[in-house]
């Protein structure tokens, strides 16, 4: 049997009296895309940023390649490097251009010399449609271009896994397409992903897994065709109508 690449056992986070994360457990294969859905506030954020230790949990183990990462005291850094994630907003560096903001991760991270890491960048760009916007400003690129530049800057790390957090919610409708052409391209070159996202129709298309998420637990999970189609919790069948009533699948 493959060993999971990341697993959560029985994860809990709490923000003070407030319960975000109520015994998470969650195995992600090598190369399989996980979709979190769920009503805001139930926990999808949460999870995501404390698989790659943004959030320290309170208790459970989070294993990656089957070492726990999550033991009080490990340097985390190593670990980051290794699992990229991409956020809602942006978070560009907006006096730097367009190839400088992909290549200063590898380059002040991973050591690697500057004609390296411009030359990735470059690569990255035009692989995701961004050549002509290489040595803009991020204040000159549409949300949808910013949102890509993004994703090229998390790649250029090398991660092993993508974390991909409502990246489409803050974009205009017609800019999200370009954003989720991306994701597609990467499950094609089997990246290992878990992408919370309000985008539905979307999640049904990429998915090899969906996990519905309610007051911090994964209250049901399986394949988009199980969860979309014959939900067998009630409170899934009341959020996907929901989302039905108001056009968004």
């Amino acid at each position: 049997m493959t060993t999971p690449k990341l697993s959560m056992r029985a994860v809990r986070k709490s923000f003070g009296t407030n319960t975000v994360l109520d015994g998470i457990d969650l195995d992600v294969a090598p190369g399989e895309v996980i979709t979190l859905i769920g009503a805001s506030g139930s926990g999808k954020s949460t999870l995501l940023r404390c698989s790659n230790l943004l959030e320290p949990i309170d208790d459970g183990a989070i294993l990656f390649d089957g070492d726990d990462i999550a033991e009080p005291g490990l340097d985390a850094d190593p670990i980051r490097r290794r699992i990229g994630m991409v956020f809602q907003s942006f978070n560009l560096f907006p006096h730097m251009s367009v190839t400088k903001n992909v290549a200063i991760g590898p380059r002040k991270v991973l050591g690697v010399d500057k004609a390296t890491a411009n030359a990735t960048a470059v690569e990255l760009l035009a692989r995701l449609g961004l050549t002509d916007r290489a040595d803009a400003y991020p204040d000159q690129l549409s949300g949808g271009q910013q949102q890509r530049v993004a994703i090229a800057r998390s790649l250029a790390m090398g991660p092993e896994v993508m974390l991909l957090d409502e990246i489409t919610s803050a974009l205009d409708p017609e800019l999200v397409g370009e954003v989720l052409d991306v994701v597609r391209d990467l499950k094609a070159d089997g990246m290992t992903m878990l992408f919370a996202t309000h985008e539905m129709a979307f999640a049904r298309e990429i998915s090899d897994r969906v996990c519905f998420l309610h007051k911090g637990r994964i209250l049901e999970q399986g394949p988009p065709e199980q969860i979309f189609g014959d939900p067998q919790e009630q409170r899934t069948r009341e959020f996907l109508q929901r989302v039905i009533d108001s056009g968004r699948l």
